[in-house]
């Protein structure tokens, strides 16, 4: 009877521990997203939430990451810094996820970089302020393209060119101000000088006064540094004065949002951007090529939409998460060093090589330099 009472328990424990060893073979793994899914920057973000979501589910339709599920739980910022705030404090204390994506925006991704810091949960921003991983932080990673590269990629062709003389008009945020910031550092190295600072807000609907004290300083190019939809007013309000010179954008403008929004005035505006709006000019041999393709493919077939760049950088981030999860059982600070120790990873932003000294991990091959002709982009040679 003795026995028959220990092999009865035995079975019993095995049916109450079954389950459990299931479950933890099985449980998932929760990372975050924070997008500007709505509201004035939601052409950043959506895109972003969107590729996000979609690269969630084909991760787990493959069998998920060592045999664990991914779970995205993503809030939506608005753009508002506050709110990005709100959503990480969130995510870190509440959802307890194990990495993030996001913030879309410079000004909302530097609102959280103490949070996560703090909690050692790795960010992988989609925004492209070089204060972002400048000084680099341990905890921070961005895809975006730095606008240090995008400056440079700027001034090159304007040295290329012959323009000597520029005036500058940046939008009044985080984003603006570091592209002002690389805008006035660099100069001196590619032979230019900024004859005519002037800045606008986030939420203007008018630029003449700028423009016009940009105009009075006698400049062979303007430069405009922000994200829509004042740099359209701008493109429009530079036509209306009829100055005559090239007017060059960010790669801050670099979607066909853009494009609808500033009409004809985009016609031969000049801008700094990623592979991705260019991808069916590239060189068969370019080894984005086929990756942007399959993305590209992806994407239209389930949003019915095309891609854009900034859809991109989530694109790559979580790309590069799911590698760094791998062998990681869960541990963040196993993922934060196999972020940092990415190498020779091809996305559709460019090639990435992580390390200690560079959390973006992009060179200048990551730019190319277009024109808008009839609506569409014209690849600069």
């Amino acid at each position: 009877m003795g026995m028959k009472k220990s092999v009865i328990a035995a079975l019993f424990l095995v049916l109450i521990l079954l389950p459990a060893s299931s479950l933890m073979a099985t449980s998932v793994y929760k990372v975050g997203g924070i997008f500007s899914s709505t509201g004035r920057a939601s052409f950043l973000g959506d895109p972003e939430k969107k590729t996000m979501e979609m690269m969630v589910e084909k991760i787990n339709a493959e069998g998920g990451i060592d045999g664990h599920m991914l779970e995205a739980v993503i809030y939506d910022s608005e753009g508002d810094p506050a709110k990005a705030v709100s959503a990480v404090n969130k995510l870190i204390h509440k959802d307890k996820v194990l990495a993030i994506v996001g913030p879309s925006t410079t000004p909302t991704t530097l609102a959280i970089v103490n949070f996560v810091e703090r909690a050692q949960v790795p960010l992988i921003s989609c925004a492209a302020g070089v204060k972002i991983t400048t000084p680099v932080k341990p905890w921070v990673f961005k895809t975006a393209q730095s606008d240090l590269l995008a400056v440079a990629a700027v001034y090159q062709h304007m040295k290329n060119a012959g323009i000597k003389k520029i005036g500058i008009l940046t939008v009044s945020n985080s984003f603006g101000e570091s592209g002002k910031m690389q805008l006035l550092d660099q100069a001196q190295d590619f032979g230019i000088e900024v004859v005519q600072v002037e800045s606008f807000g986030a939420k203007d609907t008018d630029t003449t006064t700028q423009l016009t004290k940009i105009k009075a300083a006698s400049p062979d190019a303007i430069v405009c540094w922000g994200t829509n939809p004042g740099p359209a007013v701008v493109a429009k309000n530079v036509k209306q004065l009829k100055i005559d010179i090239p007017l060059y954008q960010s790669h801050g403008v670099a979607s066909p949002k853009f494009i609808e929004l500033a009409g004809d005035a985009a016609e031969g505006i000049i801008l700094p951007t990623g592979k991705i709006l260019v991808t069916e000019l590239l060189d068969d041999k370019d080894s984005q090529k086929k990756i942007l393709e399959g993305y590209q493919t992806d994407y239209s077939a389930k949003f019915n939409s095309n891609v854009s760049g900034f859809g991109g950088y989530a694109f790559d981030a979580v790309n590069m998460l799911a590698n760094a999860l791998k062998g990681s059982n869960g541990d963040k600070n196993k993922i934060r060093l196999a972020l940092e120790n990415t190498r020779n990873h091809v996305g559709a932003t460019g090639e990435f090589n992580f390390s200690d000294k560079d959390h973006n991990g992009l060179s200048p091959e990551a730019f190319v330099m277009v024109e808008i002709k009839n609506g569409t982009w014209k690849l600069i040679d």
